[in-house]
């Protein structure tokens, strides 16, 4: 099987730029993390730029913005690990990946860590929905989702914790149960998660403030909480001081950016169709000189573009 990690593709030349899972864990020790979804390379430098702490490799927003199809488990593990790569060579920054139920059995979850780490992830994700029927994946914040049995994923866990090269990467494991039996069901499988090899753990559609509170008791020894503030699911939209408060430590936004940027285009095509020209939204627009900076591009000297990746050269003259 060729490995799509080493095959040359369309994303920058190179080796990955972004930090990897030692860097996370460092900011993570020091800080409250916001770990912001980008759609698209350049979103991803947007998130670098604007101070964050790590991007995200939705499963949702590539599926929707990349390949314009539901998240239902469409996408395949080349795919991702060519996503991966590419905003792996954009940032700087660690990029922390959603490898969703790890595309088979523990064999198979072995192999996506491997490729996903080589391609430069901080961090993996997985859950314990069912993975191998048709239709079983769903999103989180859906109703009608399924998981499979604990002995699953913890298998899952420990073939990821044993897969990576790296021991800094970070293993994350989240738990749908929540929406599918209820809240002593998560918390033990989130402790058997823990006792598995995950080093975050994930508690997915938590539907109250005083839940995330709950989840921040029981895990007041660690590892690590993440929490998913997703628009329009079912959870509250909490702020990361109130999430701190909670026992989390970090947070992920993974759709914000992709929402926004949609509502932008849309309203952009009203008024274009509506006036016949863009005239009017030029001062909402990003300026060819903002562009042109967010990727570090002289057009006077284009040669270190067909090197390898900006990010690694902006760090490099800092």
């Amino acid at each position: 099987m060729t490995d799509p990690v080493a095959a040359a593709g369309p994303a920058p030349v190179g080796p990955p730029t972004a930090a990897a899972g030692a860097a996370l864990r460092a900011a993570a020790a020091t800080e409250m993390l916001g770990i912001v979804g980008a759609p698209f390379a350049l979103a991803a430098r947007l998130v670098e730029s604007a101070g964050f702490d790590a991007v995200y490799l939705s499963g949702a927003a590539f599926s929707a913005g990349s390949l314009g199809v539901p998240d239902i488990g469409l996408f395949r593990r080349d795919q991702l690990v060519e996503q991966t790569r590419i905003l792996a060579r954009a940032v700087t920054i660690p990029v922390v990946v959603d490898a969703d139920t790890g595309f088979g059995g523990p064999r198979e979850v072995e192999e996506t860590v491997r490729l996903l780490e080589a391609a430069g992830a901080a961090a993996i994700q997985l859950e314990d929905q069912p993975g191998d029927a048709p239709g079983s994946k769903r999103c989180g914040h859906l109703g009608g989702k399924q998981v499979v049995e604990p002995a699953v994923m913890v298998e899952r866990l420990a073939a990821a914790a044993a897969g990576r090269r790296d021991p800094g990467t970070v293993i994350i494991g989240r738990s749908d149960a929540r929406g599918v039996t209820d809240l002593d069901d998560l918390l033990a499988r989130l402790e058997a998660y823990r006792e598995a090899g995950a080093d975050w753990l994930f508690p997915e559609a938590l539907p109250t403030r005083d839940e995330f509170a709950r989840l921040g008791q029981a895990f007041a020894d660690g590892p690590l909480l993440l929490a998913n503030m997703t628009e329009f699911g079912r959870s509250p939209l909490v702020s990361l001081a109130d999430l701190a408060g909670f026992g989390f430590g970090a947070a992920l936004y993974p759709v914000t950016l992709l929402r926004l940027a949609m509502k932008a285009m849309e309203a952009g095509l009203a008024v274009l169709a509506d006036e016949g020209t863009q005239e009017s939204l030029l001062d909402l627009m990003q300026s060819r000189e903002e562009l042109y900076d967010l990727l570090d591009y002289d057009p006077a000297h284009p040669e270190p573009h067909r090197s390898g990746p900006a990010a690694a050269r902006r760090k490099e003259t800092r």
